[in-house]
This record gives C-alpha cells, structure tokens and sequence, in this order.
C-alpha cells in the first residue's frame, strides 16, 4: 500500500526502469538471432562450444557441476531465502532496504528472463550436453543472470553495509562466482558465449535498477526502514519527545462557504495506517470538519457502517482513504445520493486519484480537495452471470488482467505497490485467447479473438500509462479495448504503442472508424470502442474484474455507464488540466459546472 510520500513514485520509477531493461534484453536477443548470426566475433561461438567440449575431463565435469547446482533453480532459490531471512532476523533491527533488494534483484531477474525467453528463440550449441535442456531459448543464460543477481548483490551488500579489511575479499570472491558459473555453461555445452555475456548484461542491469531503488537515497544508510509500513508522525510533535509548537488554526473556508452535516470517513486500515488516519483527522478539522464519524473496512463490510450513516441522514462529506477497491464500494453507495466524495489515495493503484490530477500524496490530496468544489463524474454499472449489479469507477475487465490481478501476490503488492501486478503479469503472457462477442448499444454483434476486454470510465494506468486514450469521467459514454497481441512482433507492438502514449502531448483522438466505431491500432494489438451499453460474451468463463478486485469467473459482462452519478471534491474541474498522460482531442475540454 502506498502510505509513504514519494512511495508511488519510487515504484513508478522501479517498474520503467525494470520495462525498460526488458526491452533492451529482448532488442539485444533479436539482434544476436537475427542481425548478428553468422556475422563477425558470433561465427566463432561453434568452434568455442567444440573446443570446450574437447577438453572435458571428470575433474572439469565434476567441478562444473557443482557450479550449476549453486546456480540452479533450487540453488539460487535456497541461498536467496537463507539470506532475505538473516537480513530480517538476526541484525538488531530487521533491515528490510537490504532484503527487498537481494530478494528482488533475484525475482526481477527471473522475470525478465522468462519474457526475453518469451520473444527470443535461440538453438544450444551443436555439441553433447552434459546436462538436461529446459524449453526455454539459450539467451539469455539463466544460471548466470541469477548468479549475478545474488551473489552481486551479497558482494553489493557486503561494500555498501560492511566495515573492516575482509570486506573487499568477501566481495571479491563473491564477484567471482557468475563468471565462474558461466564459463561452466560454455563448458557444459548448455550455452554460446553470448549467451552467457547476455546474462551478465541482465544480472547486472537488475542489480543497477533494484539498487537505485533501494540502496539509495535518504534513509537508504541504515538499511532499517521498513518499505510501505512507515507511519507519519504530525507535523508540530516530536516522535518520542515532548509536544512541538501549537498546531496551525483551522483554514478559513474558501470563499466563506458554508458546508452543513457531518463527515464520515472511510478508512482501509492497512492501507491508511494510525498515522496518516490521525493527519487525515487534523486536515479535516484545520478546513472546520469537526463532527467526524470514523468507521474501518472489513472482510464483510468493505465500506464500514457508510451505508448506515448515510440512511441516518446528515451527511455533508464521505472521505474514502484507501485504494480503488475501497473508492468503489463507497461510491456504490453514495452515487445518486448527491453526498459528495473526497478521495485520499493510499491503495496499490490509486487510478482514480490518478486519473482526476489529485496528487500523489494522500494527504496532499484531501488538503488540495477541501479547498476545492463539487464536480459532477459518471460511474459504471456492471452484472453478469453470477455477479451482481454493482457499480465501478475505473475499468471492469476479463481474461488476461482479471488472471493477473487475481494472481498478484499480497506480499509483494504490500513490498512493491502495483508492481506486483506486473511480475504477475509474466505469468500470463501464454495464457489462451479468449473467443468472445461484444455488442455496442444494442448494435450487432462484433465477433473476436482476444486476450482480455476492458471496459473503462477512465483512461490512463500507473505512471501515466494511457490504455483507453478517449476516455473521461465525465464524458456520458464509456470506451472499450480489446488487447490481442499476437507472437513476438505483436506484443512488442502493443508494447510501443502504449509506451508513445505516456509522454505524447495532447493532440487530436484518432478517426472512428470500422464497426461501432472501433479504431485498430498497433497493427491490429489493439481494438478500441466506444458506447454507453457494452454487452460481452464469451464462449468459455473468464476470469473477471472490476476496480482491481476479482469478481469470479462468468461467460458474460453487461456494462452501462450512469452519466454524472457521482459527485466528487476536486481542486479543479476533471478537464480542466491536462489528462494524466496527454488527452487527445485538446488540452482540456468543457469543464461541468462546480455545486459549491
């Protein structure tokens, strides 16, 4: 959960840094099987293999197997544990900077490993193998990659977290097993040298990226700052001493407004910790909400008592601190109601948040909202076979995303923020296509293959990633996208399309055009549409998903938006600035009027 300032931007950071690792390893694979094959140093990689392979004795071959079982699956694994475990128990205060590097410098470079895997397809070498050859391509070499990612990063450790003379030959030794480990690949015949130079460069990219992250900056010296679980002490009091100044008075209101009735405050309590709640209480009071009633989510009640409080009548205000599951779920309640929403944004996603340019900070956020107005946005209603109508915010979708929100790890989405999804996502990328029909406004039916299906009241993803480029909150009618990226060629493709729309400035939507107004792009990647009832079908049950939350698995989704349903507290209009990543059609467009 994001509960620390500059959180979400430092997994932004990590996650592009990390996409764009990948595509480098997958550019350099392409080009060692494509360009470079039978050209220049590469046609000299046979005669290597062959020359190992003649000078094999029993004590090259025993050696070289203990070599691959230090580097192997299991191996690496084993070590990995032992290591993320000791970093966590026995110093005198768990570092945990440390353990989500080593950890994560492993897991990452697993993952980027199975996606180059994915795209590159390169034969072993031509000669006996001495050891058994999984399906997967020869480049980049996994033995030594992972190799690097632990034992670089033990010797990174050692460097940066150590003191005294044995430090430097700690660090070397251990800086002297990857390319140990690879000369065995070469030997073994299990890989070219390239191959094995491929994994160097990916290992040691891992290590470069995980440790900007984590080893550095401030508070990165001691190692003892616990990631995503910090807790925010309010300004004016010292943590552990004796009261600091007077807090502030409260803020006038703007413009003399009066605002009756009481707040009721939605709060997540893993993702708004004691801290923030109590920094959260004190913005309210400084903007002269004092009768507050506080009530925590649960397993069975995901909004608290809001429904009560709100047939109990006398509601001025509903502030929502968590993520968009919890956005959601509120705003079922009160969409219709004209009780307005203020948002503080401390989930894994926040795309809501994102979306309508509140900032990145929770508190921030409410600050910059309560001085703001009341703006008018639509929801989305959503049903299906076995899902009850409920009403959605941010996208509802099926197939690949649903799979990978579904499967993301609680652990790492508590570590990593949303970038537990994208590690998910690897998983998923070989999952089948999906036979479906979608229906736009009681249209005929539009027959595909895809991966998955989104439906969206918003547009743009984490770090200003832009799935649906013409959607808007406000806009009365909701966009849909089919994601079908087929082979390698496709999904790198889709890949570049969606990575231009991230920094493109605003310019014109692109042409409607073909049937229900669908739009192709990256060369047939991705279908977009556009209506105010979206009907999908599908042959087999899919996976499901609405704001980030699992649903179920059901062959249909029927889809409406409620035009201007919700009322929310924003700083601005939702057009009045410029769309997260760009805005096509303009720099803004006709802002609704503010209910102030």
């Amino acid at each position: 959960m994001t509960t620390e300032n500059g959180g979400s931007a430092h997994r932004s950071r990590l996650v592009w840094l990390v996409v764009a690792q990948t595509t480098s390893m997958v550019l350099l694979g392409l080009w060692v099987t494509h360009v470079a094959a039978g050209r220049g140093p590469l046609t000299l990689e046979g005669r290597v293999s062959q020359a190992f392979a003649e000078l094999r004795s029993p004590v090259g071959n025993g050696l070289t197997s203990g070599l691959t079982l230090l580097a192997g699956t299991e191996g690496i694994v084993g070590v990995t544990l032992l290591c993320v475990a000791a970093l966590l128990v026995l110093p005198s205060a768990p570092r945990w900077r440390e353990a989500a590097f080593l950890g994560g410098s492993v897991a990452v470079q697993s993952a980027v490993f199975l996606v180059v895997t994915f795209f590159v397809e390169r034969p072993r070498p031509d000669v006996p193998q001495l050891d058994g050859a999984p399906p997967t391509s020869s480049f980049p070499s996994g033995h030594v990659g992972a190799s690097v990612a632990l034992y670089g990063g033990l010797a990174a450790l050692v460097l940066s977290r150590t003191r005294g003379p044995w430090r430097y030959l700690t660090a070397g030794v251990l800086l002297l097993v990857p390319p140990a480990v690879g000369l065995s690949r070469v030997y073994r015949g299990m890989h070219h040298p390239s191959d094995v130079l491929g994994g160097l460069l990916n290992g040691a990219a891992t290590l470069l990226v995980l440790g900007c992250v984590f080893l550095s900056g401030r508070g990165a010296a001691d190692g003892r700052t616990p990631q995503g679980t910090g807790t925010r002490t309010p300004k004016g009091t010292a943590r552990g001493g004796p009261p600091g100044p007077a807090r502030p008075a409260p803020l006038p209101l703007p413009d003399g407004r009066r605002r009756g009735g009481r707040v009721v405050v939605v709060r997540h309590p893993r993702g708004c910790p004691d801290g923030l709640a109590d920094e959260v209480r004190d913005r309210l009071r400084r903007h002269g909400f004092t009768a507050q009633r506080w009530t925590s989510t649960t397993v069975d009640r995901p909004c608290g008592s809001l429904a009560e409080e709100c047939a109990a009548g006398g509601v001025g205000l509903v502030v929502v601190c968590g993520g968009d599951g919890t956005v959601r779920v509120c705003a079922d309640v009160v969409a219709g109601t004209g009780i307005p929403l203020a948002l503080v944004p401390c989930g894994t996603g926040n795309l809501l948040a994102r979306n309508l340019g509140l900032p990145s900070d929770p508190a921030t956020a409410l600050d910059e909202a309560l001085a703001g107005g009341d703006f008018s946005i639509d929801v989305g209603r959503v049903r299906g076979d076995g899902l009850p109508p409920t009403r959605f915010t941010v996208m509802a979708g099926a197939g690949f995303d649903a799979a990978m929100v579904r499967d993301a790890s609680e652990v790492l989405k508590a570590h990593l923020g949303w970038a537990a999804y994208a590690l998910s996502a690897v998983r998923h990328l070989r999952d089948p296509r999906m036979r479906l029909s979608v229906r736009l406004d009681g249209g005929r039916r539009i027959r595909r293959r895809a991966r998955m299906v989104v439906v969206g009241n918003v547009g743009a993803l984490q770090a200003g990633l832009e799935l649906l480029p013409r959607a808007r909150p406000d806009s009365g009618r909701l966009e849909v996208v089919l994601f079908d990226p087929r082979g390698a060629v496709g999904w790198l493709a889709a890949a570049a399309h969606l990575a231009s729309r991230v920094a493109r400035r605003p310019g014109a939507a692109p042409a409607a055009g073909g049937p229900g107004g669908a739009v192709s792009v990256a060369a047939g990647s991705l279908e977009y549409f556009g209506a105010t009832r979206i009907e999908v079908r599908f042959a087999r049950a899919q996976d499901r998903e609405v704001d980030g939350d699992t649903v179920g698995r059901g062959a249909r989704l029927t889809v409406e938006t409620e035009p201007g349903a919700l009322r929310i507290r924003l700083p601005h209009a939702p057009g009045a600035v410029p769309a997260p990543s760009g805005a096509p059609g303009g720099t803004s467009h006709t802002a609704p009027t503010a209910h102030v």
